[in-house]
């Protein structure tokens, strides 16, 4: 995946997140969008994740499409 396809994923994650979370502000978010957003946070997290990788490769001198997508387990593990 390129760096290009993780941007436009993202984009289009955020999208769709700010169209939930405007739902949500009106009272049109039942538990189904509740749990689309909770996936999206995921889906997020997995791609800037993929992101840093390709970055830390690149620095390395490494090839970045070596980074590969991490579990949600892994990515939402990390401790800020």
């Amino acid at each position: 995946m390129s760096d290009t396809s993780i941007h436009q994923s993202i984009e289009a994650l955020v999208a769709e997140e700010h169209d939930l979370w405007h739902r949500g502000e009106n009272g049109g978010l039942d538990a189904g969008g509740r749990a689309r957003l909770a996936e999206i946070t995921v889906k997020l997290d997995q791609f800037y994740d993929l992101l840093h990788q390709r970055q830390g490769l690149r620095d390395a001198g490494a090839n970045p499409d070596r980074a590969a997508l991490r579990s949600k387990k892994t990515v939402e593990g990390y401790v800020e």
